[in-house]
């Protein structure tokens, strides 16, 4: 099979977008991540028109989809690249477009700026101070599926409350702060924590519950936020 695959690049965050088109041809049994490698050990790179292209910049890691280091838009949904395959993301004209998350900052090409994530969860100080070593109470399974985060901004992404340095932190500060409130109830920190999950999230979300389809890790956003939100409620 012949493939077009439409890339959004960007030089850096200053620069104008500008979009490249590149051809694969084979059985599509390939995943997006794995052809951005082999497209870049091209020599030379050229474009479906024969035009020479720099090489793309995107991040890879474990090639798993346990990292979400990979996270970008493929035609226009965001998801892992290493979890989806050539063949099943063809769109119309034989096309796969892809770009970079756009509620993040653009570093180059598929690569953006997503500290502003882990810049919330340390404003809202979701950290484990003290770990109760009395009360057993805690749903442990839930909190080893909120542990599954991937913290890959896909969730953001489709967050029609979420945007990037604003006082939202959107469902990936939520589950991180889940996991400290269920884990330590007498710390006074935790008190603290949840002044700032009521700011951060609680006063901000509007229950469109976008992210529990969008999520790569398949997490049960909608459990794990109705425990966070009792956990903040029994303060009242």
């Amino acid at each position: 099979m012949k493939i077009k695959i439409c890339i959004q690049r960007q030089d850096n965050a200053q620069a104008k977008p500008f979009l490249q088109t590149f051809l694969y041809e084979g059985d599509g049994a390939m995943t997006l991540a794995d052809f951005l490698a082999e497209l870049n050990a091209r020599e030379p790179l050229l474009t479906a028109d024969g035009k020479p292209a720099a090489r793309i910049a995107f991040l890879s890691s474990c090639h798993e989809k346990k990292c979400g280091a990979c996270a970008m838009l493929v035609n226009g949904t965001p998801r892992l690249a290493c979890s989806v395959f050539l063949s099943g993301s063809v769109g119309k004209g034989g096309t796969i477009f892809l770009a970079p998350l756009s509620k993040f900052p653009v570093i180059r090409d598929l690569v953006t700026d997503r500290s502003e994530t882990f810049a919330m969860l340390e404003k809202m100080k979701v950290w484990l101070s003290k770990k109760d070593s009395t009360d057993k109470n805690w749903d442990r399974n839930l909190q080893y599926q909120a542990g599954q985060c991937l913290a890959c901004g896909c969730c953001l992404e489709v967050c029609p409350n979420y945007l990037a340095g604003k006082t939202f932190g959107g469902a990936a500060a939520m589950i991180q702060s889940y996991k400290v409130m269920e884990q330590n109830r007498n710390d006074a920190h935790r008190a603290e924590l949840k002044e700032a999950y009521e700011e951060h999230f609680f006063n901000g979300c509007s229950q469109s519950l976008a992210c529990i389809q969008a999520c790569p890790a398949k997490l049960p956003l909608d459990e794990i936020q109705a425990r966070a939100n009792a956990h903040l409620l029994k303060k009242r």
